[in-house]
């Protein structure tokens, strides 16, 4: 199973392997207290699609396309997640404010297929 949560909520038992899948650390979080099992910097979008996307809903699609692009070029990192996710929980931590439009919702959808 494949779950997403803003790195800023609550920690669960029910989180699995929380691995956060940004580029940059929560801004004003405590590595004690985020409780992030591995960081995948290099699965997260480069910094020009970050920055391009910038969070900005009508461009949702089109960023979504332009990372299974770049998502393509880490295939080993991919199916790793994958492989897990069939023994145990995997939480994809972010840390956008946007809940429904975020990398890390992009990634499951793309991990899920």
């Amino acid at each position: 199973m494949i779950k997403t949560k803003r790195a800023y909520d609550p920690v669960s038992a029910d989180d699995g392997k929380r691995v956060l899948v940004d580029r940059l650390w929560p801004r004003g979080l405590k590595k004690e207290k985020a409780h992030i099992d591995e960081w995948l910097k290099d699965i997260a979008p480069s910094t020009d699609l970050r920055k391009w996307y910038s969070h900005d809903p009508a461009k949702w699609q089109e960023f979504k396309k332009r990372y299974r692009n770049e998502l393509k070029e880490r295939k080993n990192m991919l199916d790793e997640l994958r492989a897990e996710a069939r023994d145990r929980t995997i939480t994809l931590v972010y840390s956008s404010r946007e809940r429904e439009i975020n990398n890390a919702e992009a990634l499951r959808e793309f991990l899920s297929k």
